[in-house]
């Protein structure tokens, strides 16, 4: 079997490269983010039919650890990490939902809802954080990691991801969270895991300040997708888009997108399938943003390579609620090596939206919302075709979100005007009285 071998390397070319069991998050020489590289060189030693095949010889099969959708394309992901040190929940292999009747809506014959919502604990943070706390497990192992603790800053779903692998795993938690801007169900999770969550009076920016400043300090080990690790994982997200679709690519994908880790990640996953011959092309970027934490989306109306932070304001899309995202220079490059474009969402768009879709038999959450609803916008214009195949990224489960599910139905959502809110009848035990109101249906 060939060697395989991946390193963190500056992501704006510094020379030098680190070892992923390293604790390192920024670049020594720039400052700069770091990336994950791997040897393309020995990969190519297989061929692009020989990594179809592997891949789905291993696709959600019992083999530890290939029940993952992740760990099925271990090599391409973090090849030195051993068996004994992965952390998996089974993670990936979920749903590519073929959204008919809210396609026909819309005027689209060829429109998907990848459901990463359906994981372990609720949310597309699974396929990064197996890597990240595998990667931390060996590197204890070794030696090499010396913090005791994992961190991280959250608005609720990364939180949930790294207190469920960190008790799978034995290892100690803590997340910070901003006090009153999670849902229930969002603090509920790490709690229940054991890990130790604190509840600051800040936004998400104020929190991961001080994650970072305690990573800084090496009083834990950061756990935020600024670790590249986290981008590992969930770049196969893209890999098994394609390979769902029997390796052909999709024409459009649009993501719900806060901190940016996940446009740089879709990015990652599709430029090596194109570089070892997997596919041909790569599908067109739409990043989809709350009009209230809309920085990526100011700077591509502007016209500008950099994106400048912003103070967020209160958005339903609490995920996203992110005015510094950490990944804006790599999602910015994933832009444009994709073709992209940025769209926004108002309070209102992404919440009717999530009822639009839900009445189709969909169960979104607000970022869900927020992504189709700059779908949407997107066809009217034209932008995406009738037949163009187009894949939505619904990021989390909605039972998340039952807050705000049920405000919008009982139309106390703010900013919001619920046109499609339903409401219980309620009438006394008598089947004449339900007859009667059944058959005015």
């Amino acid at each position: 079997m060939p060697r395989y071998r991946a390193t963190f390397r500056c992501f704006n070319g510094c020379p030098g490269e680190h070892a992923l069991t390293t604790p390192i998050y920024r670049c020594p020489t720039c400052d700069g983010l770091l990336a994950v590289e791997h040897d393309m060189r020995a990969l190519g030693d297989r061929s692009a039919t020989e990594w179809k095949r592997l891949f789905d010889e291993r696709y959600m099969r019992t083999t530890w650890p290939y029940g993952s959708g992740v760990w099925g394309k271990r090599e391409w992901v973090a090849p030195d990490v051993s068996d004994d040190a992965i952390v998996s929940t089974s993670e990936g292999g979920s749903n590519l939902f073929w959204a008919e009747r809210l396609g026909r809506e819309v005027g689209m014959r060829d429109l998907w809802i990848k459901q990463c919502g359906n994981a372990h604990s609720g949310s597309f943070k699974d396929l990064g954080m197996t890597v990240l706390v595998s990667v931390v497990r060996q590197g204890m192992a070794l030696g090499t990691i010396k913090s005791r603790v994992i961190a991280c800053a959250s608005t609720g779903d990364t939180s949930a991801s790294l207190a469920a692998y960190g008790a799978t795993a034995g290892l100690p938690v803590a997340v910070l969270l901003p006090r009153g801007l999670v849902s229930t169900a969002q603090l509920v999770q790490p709690l229940a895991h054991g890990a130790t969550v604190f509840a600051l009076e800040t936004d998400f920016d104020g929190c991961m300040a001080i994650v970072k400043e305690l990573a800084k300090r090496d009083l834990v080990y950061l756990a935020n997708s600024m670790n590249p690790l986290r981008i590992e994982g969930q770049k196969t997200v893209a890999i098994e888009i394609v390979q769902q679709f029997d390796w052909e690519v999709p024409d459009w994908i649009v993501l719900p997108s806060g901190n940016l880790g996940n446009a740089a990640a879709l990015y990652a996953g599709f430029r090596m399938m194109k570089e070892l011959g997997l596919i041909t092309r790569m599908p067109r970027l739409c990043v989809a943003q709350a009009a209230n934490a809309n920085p990526m989306y100011r700077a591509f109306a502007a016209g500008k390579d950099t994106v400048d932070a912003i103070v967020a304001e209160k958005s339903h899309a609490s995920a996203i609620q992110i005015g510094n995202p950490v990944s804006a220079s790599r999602a910015m490059a994933a832009l444009k090596a994709m073709n992209g474009v940025v769209e926004q969402a108002t309070e209102d768009e992404l919440a009717d939206a999530c009822a639009r879709a839900d009445r189709t038999g969909l169960y979104t959450c607000p970022h869900t919302g927020v992504a189709l609803a700059c779908l949407f916008k997107l066809r009217e214009r034209g932008v995406i075709g009738e037949n163009d195949r187009t894949v939505v990224i619904s990021t989390a489960n909605a039972l998340k979100f039952t807050e705000f599910k049920l405000g919008y139905h009982e139309g106390t959502l703010a900013n919001v005007n619920a046109r499609r809110a339903g409401t219980p009848i309620v009438l006394p035990p008598d089947v004449e009285r339900v007859a009667s109101a059944i058959a005015a249906l």
